[in-house]
């Protein structure tokens, strides 16, 4: 296994791989996120990471950049070149795809997308 040495590394890209997000084309969007960043030459700065459900399904496919907490929604091979180019190369987040944004006191919504349920709802479910 890799010990990657991340001391260049300026942005994270976690990518969901969760089945909602499979499902809508996780596999190809990673694939594709990763093939823009090496051929902008940007491997040193931008790692990637596949993750598991990130609690955004009706956003499939969901794409979240850090250290800036920006998460994205129905992310698809043309969008995430477009968040390769845009964001990670020219520091311009792709807005009209924005689902949040991080700032100080937590998270802003963008765009209209739905708000979710609050995690205290789902325990109530649960018990």
């Amino acid at each position: 296994m890799a010990t990657w040495d991340l001391m260049e590394m300026n942005h994270h890209v976690l990518i969901c791989n969760g089945s909602s997000c499979m499902r809508k084309g996780g596999e190809e969007v990673t694939q594709a996120i990763r093939k823009e960043i090496k051929e902008r030459d940007l491997d040193v700065r931008v790692h990637t990471t596949r993750t598991r459900c990130n609690g955004r399904c009706k956003d499939a496919c969901v794409v979240i950049v850090y250290p800036e907490g920006t998460w994205y929604h129905e992310v698809d091979e043309q969008l995430a070149e477009k968040i390769v180019a845009s964001h990670l190369q020219q520091g311009e987040p792709v807005e009209n795809a924005v689902t949040y944004t991080s700032h100080d006191n937590g998270m802003t919504l963008k765009n209209d997308r739905v708000t979710g349920v609050a995690k205290e709802k789902e325990k109530q479910k649960i018990k």
